[in-house]
């Protein structure tokens, strides 16, 4: 997997770009995308139109993303999710916590 960081000038808000697929062997990498960012930006947006799938692993780390970002309080989006991916997050009520936009 390769993430592309941008953080906006304000540092109200970081895009992460996920490319490839999204399981357990990118943890270190996933967390490290945002993690040394304090305090955490306002909004995080996932751009996930290059994930062709996701594992359950990817989805403990889009609760920690969640819960780095402010838990129930967080502004976190999933955009441009592939139809497997937003199917399987919105089956895991995904959707409940965070903001998905299909493709």
């Amino acid at each position: 997997m390769e993430i592309k960081a941008e953080l906006s000038v304000d540092t109200a808000l970081l895009t992460l770009t996920l490319m490839g697929k999204f399981d357990y062997t990118c943890h270190q990498l996933f967390q490290a995308s945002y993690d040394s960012i304090i305090p955490a930006p306002r909004r995080v947006v996932l751009d996930m139109l290059e994930v062709p799938s996701v594992d359950s692993s990817a989805l403990g780390m889009l609760l920690l993303l969640r819960t780095y970002a402010g838990g129930d309080e967080a502004d976190v989006s999933i955009i441009n999710a592939q139809p497997d991916v937003y199917k399987l997050l919105q089956t895991c009520k995904f959707d409940d916590l965070f903001n998905l936009k299909p493709l």
